[in-house]
């Protein structure tokens, strides 16, 4: 009777799409809503056949004192690791298409509509699933609680899954703000908004009715996640629709105010969506991996408190030498500087967790995944702070060194990082011994980490060479290359570039084979890693 239930009522809002591609006031919001009428149409079809998203019974519990809702965290790893190939391929297709310029295709898979997609399919598809899986497992496992509110878990994985369909078409069919970021238009703000206040409901609800009276410091991260999350997008998206049924919107700021703002809510987007969220994973899954309690809790204390009060200051340090006013620019730097000190607390931290345990890492590849991730976050931390000073930014800013910054943090830190927590969560959530293979485990993480190291040397080596080329004056003070002889220079480097990047989406595509066959319940059998096979002797 639920699925019928639920059928109708996704049947009339299906309806109410139709209706609005019909009476739309102009094309862009015609097509967005064609898409969301195919989206929920195809929802209503499923559910009529009565296949079931949720378990229709009670959930068997995985411990004697209470049942855990792990059904929505399965259909999260199978989503994070989905969209994950997805934005990996795109950002394969885009570094291409700085190589190649001919693979251009117009009007919709151009480098200006390719690239958000990819950016968005990385960190609000692949990383935003993560979170919201890894969240739901950590809070459930560290408060012995179920999930608060019932299928309202369900109805922010789906609804979280229907805002990256309408933002990701949204780019290609060049239905944006238009502004730094090219975020979706003003209805799509709006779903997502009442998507994540169900989130921290969940979340929220989920630690009030908790049954330990201590709340773990990885469940801190992730609130401070999901609260600073909703402000952000809140305050940045305020924005005035042109009409109900036309996808125009003018944003409610305008010239320095709106730059200010853009980098207030971009640079918090790392902090909060990519460092806090992120961290919250590495203080649960690093010391269960390692079976090694957290070296210092007290540390993570300091760490939290520290960081998500330094972090949210530090946006300006992207606006050196703009319009915005110098003591604004100086306050975003120093924040940033100081930022560097529990950034590395917390990598300290995390690497200190496996005093005692360091032999692991000769044969658990799952561990070194997530030590080397937190390695990248270290290096990240600093490079950040160090880039935020002026005499550096002068040379760094518009260059190819930020990019390769941002992807070593990206791939580095909450690739890694991220790929470690689903090989820890799939045998759990699907009751197997084992992963398939760990060999294959092994595979991944050197494609990973050779494909990170490939494309973050290229781009520190093409990033300085751009800046030192912008500012190489003659004798008579005019500049010695022009934009295109740099960008001729660039070639080799974007070349490689995509080949690194090609080597990260093979490893994300061995993981994906490695799980699907776990999740089957196949088992290769392997030698055990980090030892030499027996080699028989002959007797004397």
């Amino acid at each position: 009777m639920r699925n019928q239930v639920e059928a109708i009522l996704i049947g009339v809002a299906a309806f109410v799409a139709m209706l609005g591609a019909a009476f739309a006031r102009d094309a862009e919001f015609a097509a967005h809503a064609w898409v969301l009428f195919f989206v929920l149409a195809g929802a209503t079809v499923v559910l009529l056949r009565r296949i079931e998203f949720a378990p229709a019974g009670p959930v068997p519990p995985r411990s004697p004192d209470t049942g855990y809702m792990d059904e929505v965290v399965r259909y999260g790893v199978i989503a994070t690791l989905a969209w994950g190939i997805v934005g990996f391929l795109v950002g394969v297709v885009v570094a291409s298409q700085l190589a190649w310029p001919i693979l251009n295709i117009e009007p919709w898979f151009n480098f200006g509509r390719m690239r958000p997609l990819h950016t968005s399919a990385v960190i609000f598809a692949f990383g935003g699933n993560a979170l919201i899986a890894t969240s739901f497992y950590v809070v459930q496992r560290t408060t012995r609680a179920r999930l608060w509110g019932g299928n309202l878990a369900w109805f922010v994985f789906w609804g979280y899954q229907l805002f990256i369909v309408l933002a990701a078409t949204g780019y290609l069919l060049g239905i944006t703000q238009s502004r730094e970021y090219a975020e979706p238009e003003w209805y799509v703000d709006l779903w997502l908004t009442a998507v994540w206040v169900a989130y921290l409901a969940v979340f929220m609800g989920t630690l009030i009715r908790r049954k330990e009276p201590h709340i773990y410091v990885a469940n801190w991260f992730y609130l401070a996640f999901i609260v600073t999350i909703a402000m952000l997008h809140v305050v940045n998206n305020l924005a005035l629709p042109v009409s109900l049924l036309g996808a125009k919107s003018y944003s409610a700021f305008s010239g320095v105010q709106d730059a200010l703002t853009q980098w207030w809510y971009g640079h918090n987007a790392v902090g909060f969506f990519l460092t806090a969220g992120f961290l919250g994973m590495m203080y649960y899954f690093i010391p269960k991996q390692a079976d090694r309690p957290v070296y210092s809790y007290r540390l993570s204390i300091i760490h939290f408190w520290s960081l998500i009060f330094l972090y949210i200051w530090a946006g300006p340090h992207h606006l050196h030498y703009t319009a915005l006013p110098d003591w604004a620019q100086t306050l975003g730097m120093v924040f940033s500087v100081m930022l560097w000190m529990p950034s590395w607390g917390g990598m300290i931290n995390g690497l200190m967790t496996l005093q005692g345990a360091w032999d692991k890492l000769r044969t658990d590849p799952i561990l070194r995944m997530m030590v080397i991730s937190v390695a990248f976050y270290g290096m990240s931390t600093f490079e950040g702070p160090m880039m935020s000073i002026k005499a550096v930014n002068s040379l760094s800013h518009y260059t190819d060194w930020t990019i390769g910054h941002v992807h070593s943090g990206a791939l580095g830190w909450n690739g890694l990082i991220t790929f470690g927590a689903i090989y820890y969560l799939v045998p759990k959530l699907w009751n197997r011994q084992r992963l398939y293979s760990v060999r294959l485990v092994n595979w991944h993480f050197w494609l990973a980490t050779l494909g990170i190291v490939v494309y973050a040397a290229v781009m520190w080596v093409a990033g300085i060479m751009q800046g030192l080329m912008w500012r190489e004056y003659d004798a008579e003070g005019y500049l010695v290359y022009s934009f295109a002889e740099t960008i001729a220079a660039m070639h080799p480097y974007y070349m490689l570039r995509a080949f690194g990047g090609l080597l990260y989406l093979a490893g994300a595509l061995i993981m994906a084979f490695n799980i699907y066959r776990t999740i089957r319940g196949d088992v290769r059998e392997e030698a055990p890693m980090g030892r030499r096979a027996a080699v028989a002797v002959p007797a004397e």
